[in-house]
C-alpha cells in the first residue's frame, strides 16, 4: 500500500496554498472599522488580503433586524430506529430553524445546534437575543453575534443567529456566502463530501458483516471516504481489541487500498490506543483518527500529540465541541491535531472564519462536524468553501428528511462532490408546509437500546 506521510501531505498542501493565500490570514490591525459606508461598492471591492474580520469592506446598507423567529422541528421515525451506537437508540431527528427578518423584506435562515434542544434555543432567543438585536444593522454581524455564548445553550442560540444574518448579507449583495468569506476572488463551488455513518452495526448481530457492507455501499455510490463509529456496546457483546483489529483488516481488504477510512472516538484506555490501535491504523493506511482522547481531558493536548506521532501517515482530528479559535490554536500550533472539526452551529460563520484563518496559519485542515440536518449543512458547506484550509465536509448518511426535504431545491451531490448553487446567500428556499410536515416532538432524541433494557450499561459508550 502506498502511503503519503501526513506531515508531507500537510506541508506540501500548505505550501501550495500559502503562495497566494496564507498572507490573507494576517489581520490588518490598522483597519478595524465596521462595514464601509459606501453604497456603490460591492463584494468585488473587498481587500481580501487584509481583512481583520470577515464582513470588513462590505458596503453598508440600511438593512436592520425587525424580528427573529426560532421554529423547533422534528422528524419522528416510523420504524425501529434512525441509528444506534453504544447503548444509544435514536428515534427522532430535530432541527431548530432560525429566521431573521429585516426592514427590507430579506429573511435569513439557518440554525444553531439542535442538540442544545430546539425548544430551549427558542426560549433563550425570545428572552435574550431578539430584544437585544431588534433595530441592529445586519452588517455589524461580526460584532453583534460573534462568540456571545458562555454556556452550551447560548453557544447554539447565538451561532444560529450569526449564520442566518450571513444569509441575509449574501442575499443583499447578490452573492453566495462562501464568495464573501473567501480570500480567493474565484473560489470553487465544489465541496468534497465524506460519508459519515457506522451507527447501525450491532456486535450482537453480525456487526462485522454489516460494517463492511455499509462501506462498500458508499464506495459504490461514488464516495471515497467513510467514517464509522464503534458499533453497539462492546461490554454487552464482550468485544475486545484483539477481536476488533481483524475486523478492521477485513474492512480494509474489502474496500481496497485507496478508499479512505476514518475511525471515530471511543473510550479505550490511552495505553491501548497508543500501543495496540495506532500501529494497526498506521499499517492499514487509515486517513484520520477522530478525537481519540476527550478534548476536556487535562492532558488532551499531550496525549493527542503522542498519538499523532505514533502514526506518521494517519492524521488526527477533533474539536467538534469547540466554538472559538482560542480552543483550536494550541492544538494546531503543536501539531496535536491535523484536522479541526468545529461546527458552524456552535461557532457561527463569523467565528468559523476566524477558526479557518487560525488553522491555515498552522498549516492544518478544516473539516467540520456536520451530523444533523440541512440547516446546519448549508452553513458548514459555505465555511469549507470560504476558508483557505477547507478540506471536506461530513454528511450524515442516516435517513433524516430534515437534511434535504426541507428545501425547494436542495444542494446537488454527485460522486462525493457537493455543488453550491450560484445563488445569493446560502442559495436555498424552505418548502411552504415545513411546520406541518415536521411538527416538533419534545423530549430527548434518544432512548436506551431495547436489547440492553434492565442492564447496568451506559447509554453513550460502553
Amino acid at each position: 500500500m502506498n502511503k503519503l506521510s501526513r506531515r508531507s501531505f500537510i506541508t506540501s498542501s500548505g505550501a501550495a496554498l500559502a503562495t497566494g493565500l496564507l498572507s490573507s490570514c494576517a489581520a490588518d490591525s490598522t483597519n478595524q472599522g465596521l462595514a464601509a459606508e459606501n453604497p456603490e461598492s460591492g463584494p468585488a471591492d473587498i481587500d481580501r488580503q487584509n481583512r481583520s474580520h470577515p464582513s470588513q469592506g462590505l458596503s453598508r446598507e440600511n438593512i436592520t433586524i425587525t424580528d427573529i423567529k426560532v421554529t423547533p422541528l422534528s422528524y419522528v421515525h416510523d420504524g425501529e430506529y434512525l441509528w444506534r451506537c453504544g447503548g444509544l437508540y435514536v428515534w427522532k431527528a430535530d432541527a431548530a430553524l432560525v429566521q431573521v427578518f429585516t426592514n427590507q423584506g430579506i429573511v435569513g435562515i439557518a440554525e444553531g445546534s439542535p442538540y442544545r434542544g430546539p425548544d430551549k434555543l427558542k426560549a433563550y432567543t425570545d428572552q435574550y437575543i431578539t430584544p437585544m438585536l431588534k433595530g441592529a444593522n445586519v452588517f455589524d454581524v461580526d460584532f453583534l453575534t460573534n462568540n456571545q455564548g458562555h454556556n452550551h445553550l447560548a453557544q447554539g442560540a447565538w451561532a444560529g443567529i450569526n449564520n442566518a444574518i450571513w444569509d441575509i448579507i449574501g442575499k443583499a449583495k447578490g452573492q453566495p456566502v462562501y464568495k464573501l468569506l473567501s480570500n480567493d476572488p474565484n473560489p470553487s463551488n465544489k465541496v468534497k463530501i465524506y460519508a459519515s455513518g457506522g451507527v447501525s452495526h450491532a456486535w450482537y448481530d453480525h456487526g462485522d458483516e454489516d460494517l463492511i457492507a455499509e462501506a462498500l455501499r458508499y464506495k459504490e455510490a461514488g464516495y471515497d471516504t467513510f467514517k464509522f463509529r464503534n458499533g453497539t456496546s462492546w461490554k454487552y457483546s464482550e468485544l475486545t481489541m484483539d477481536q476488533y483489529i481483524p475486523i478492521l483488516e477485513r474492512l480494509r481488504a474489502a474496500v481496497g487500498p485507496d478508499f479512505k477510512l476514518v475511525i471515530e472516538k471511543f473510550p479505550w484506555e490511552y495505553e491501548t490506543i497508543l500501543n495496540e490501535l495506532c500501529p494497526v491504523l498506521e499499517e492499514l493506511g487509515f486517513y484520520w483518527y477522530e478525537e481519540p482522547v476527550p478534548w476536556n481531558d487535562p492532558h488532551a493536548l499531550e496525549k493527542h500529540l503522542a498519538i499523532n506521532e505514533a502514526m506518521p501517515s494517519v492524521m488526527v482530528s477533533g474539536g467538534e465541541s469547540w466554538w472559538n479559535r482560542y480552543q483550536v490554536k494550541p492544538f494546531v500550533d503543536a501539531g496535536a491535531m491535523n484536522i479541526i472539526q468545529t461546527d458552524a452551529n456552535l461557532s457561527g460563520i463569523t467565528e468559523g472564519w476566524y477558526i479557518g484563518q487560525t488553522i491555515q496559519e498552522a498549516g492544518q485542515l478544516y473539516c467540520p462536524h456536520n451530523w444533523v440536518g440541512g440547516l446546519t449543512t448549508i452553513a458548514n458547506i459555505h465555511l469549507v468553501a470560504g476558508v483557505p484550509c477547507g478540506h471536506m465536509c461530513e454528511l450524515n448518511q442516516t435517513y433524516n428528511p430534515l437534511k434535504w426535504e426541507i428545501f425547494k431545491e436542495p444542494y446537488m451531490i454527485e460522486n462525493g462532490l457537493l455543488t453550491i448553487p450560484d445563488r445569493p446567500g446560502y442559495g436555498v428556499e424552505l418548502i411552504d408546509d415545513l411546520e406541518q410536515r415536521f411538527p416538533f416532538e419534545p423530549g430527548p432524541y434518544y432512548k436506551t437500546n431495547p436489547v440492553f433494557e434492565g442492564l447496568d450499561l451506559p447509554i453513550w459508550w460502553s
